[in-house]
């Protein structure tokens, strides 16, 4: 099972980045998935997530408003649009599947996924 994230780069503030997020081993269709991310000496922390069922989203404050989570189920992937990008959004992003069905209340607790990727940097100039 592995979640490949990808997309991350060097931006300007203000600018935007799509990242992805490919699942193989496993299919995640009927799995809620999320994003996270950490910033150098931070705790990691939710950003958005998506349930399977039905494709509802729920953001962190932060981004609520600029980015947007996605799914396509059929090529097992998921996407985060990072718009307007600020320097606080600078961090290593990982995407992550839930590997029982959860409460949708409970979608941003990172102790409710299983199965992560390694990570991709996205970092934002001033």
């Amino acid at each position: 099972v592995q979640l490949q994230a990808s997309g991350g780069g060097l931006v300007q503030a203000g600018g935007s980045l799509r990242l992805s997020c490919a699942a193989s081993g496993r299919t995640f269709s009927r799995s809620d998935m999320g994003w996270f991310r950490q910033a150098p000496g931070k705790e990691r922390e939710f950003v958005a997530g998506i349930t399977w069922s039905d494709g509802s989203t729920h953001y962190a404050d932060s981004v609520k408003g600029r980015f947007t989570i996605s799914r396509d189920s059929a090529k097992n992937t998921i996407y985060l649009q990072m718009n307007n990008l600020e320097p606080e959004d600078t961090a290593v992003y990982y995407c992550a599947a839930r590997g029982v069905s959860g409460s949708f209340h409970l979608i941003s607790l990172e102790n409710e996924y299983t199965y992560w990727g390694q990570g991709t940097l996205v970092t934002v100039s001033s």
